[in-house]
């Protein structure tokens, strides 16, 4: 199910390949040609119009399979982290209700507020904030919208949900238009870049990267206990997604640091005790799983993350969560 690019992936394996590609438009002029690098040129990542266009394709798209139970119908509006992990509960969602979810109550998204930056060459991306119909009253939606160039649909890579006021303000230019942050940006506490590798590191051997939290030294403990039950030993391995649409991306805050958004890969394997059984009783495990669970079961789930790092000026250096969501996306019987 995962995509970087694993089980599931591969809808767009090349588009970053080529996006990555430099861009030249020659153009003829009686005195001969003018060269304009495209991938040189800072431009916004998109137009407001551009962008509220795109929010209103991907909720069309995301209602529609959402109502069917089928992933098919919004496969080009979701990439990424996102992609995988609503890829596979709707491909869930349609072994168990192949005729679709009858309760599903469409997503509205309101109030929205777009946060452009600007950037050379491709990928583009923005992010959309926008109150949501689901959840919490006080939750805002954050979108990741990305695209490798300009024949391709805007897609959403990530999503995060926030309390209003958890969000930061992000820096902005007197246009409105928002600062990236390079992944080796360097007057960070973490690099963008180093995120996925930090956290599985993180998540292995402990450390003081990130602020103790439900994401961090809540999930460690809760690993520990689960390490070794009676006839059920677990195994965790964490794995850092970083290329592609899995890569991160951040916004300059005003306080000099950056909300980034990165993809990690988790895998589950829980070993049982000779004659011990595994009883699979989820039914989105049992409509995702390969093989038959006799002596072993391995849980592949895919997260993505949305954490603030402090600029190096910051006393407290750790990086601390704004918010994650992780997916099952696999799971295997041995």
């Amino acid at each position: 199910m995962s995509r970087d690019r694993g089980p599931r992936g591969l809808r767009r394996l090349g588009r970053t390949a080529l996006a990555a590609a430099s861009v030249t438009m020659l153009s003829s002029t009686a005195g001969g040609c003018v060269v304009v690098h495209g991938e040189r040129e800072i431009l916004p990542g998109a137009t407001k119009a551009e962008a509220a266009r795109a929010l209103a394709d991907f909720t069309a798209a995301y209602n529609e399979a959402n109502a069917a139970n089928d992933p098919s119908l919004d496969t080009d509006r979701v990439t990424g982290a996102l992609g995988d992990i609503d890829g596979a509960k709707l491909k869930a969602g349609g072994e168990n209700q192949p005729g679709g979810n009858p309760n599903y109550v469409p997503l509205e998204l309101t109030g929205t507020e777009f946060t452009i930056p600007e950037k050379a060459g491709w990928p583009r991306w923005f992010v959309a904030d926008s109150r949501a119909n689901k959840g919490r009253g006080e939750d805002r939606w954050l979108l990741v919208f990305t695209r490798g160039d300009a024949d391709e649909p805007w897609q959403v890579s990530y999503l995060t949900i926030a309390s209003a006021e958890e969000i930061p303000e992000f820096r902005k230019d007197k246009d409105g238009w928002a600062q990236p942050v390079a992944a080796d940006a360097t007057d960070l506490a973490v690099a963008p870049g180093k995120l996925p590798q930090r956290y599985a590191a993180y998540l292995k051997d402990g450390g003081s990267t990130f602020a103790d939290g439900a994401h961090t030294s809540e999930w460690r403990s809760d690993r520990a206990k689960n390490a070794a039950r009676p006839g059920l030993a677990q195994q965790y391995i964490d794995e850092p997604l970083t290329s592609g649409d899995y890569a991160p991306v951040g916004l300059r805050t005003v306080d000099g640091g950056a909300l980034v958004f990165f993809t990690t890969r988790h895998y589950q394997k829980q070993t049982a005790a000779q004659g011990a059984p595994i009883n699979v009783t989820n039914a989105e495990v049992k409509a995702l799983m390969t093989g038959e669970p006799r002596r072993s079961l391995t849980l592949e789930s895919v997260s993505n993350q949305a954490v603030l790092t402090p600029p190096k000026s910051a006393t407290d250096q750790r990086v601390s969560f704004l918010s994650r969501i992780q997916g099952l996306t696999a799971a295997k019987g041995e």
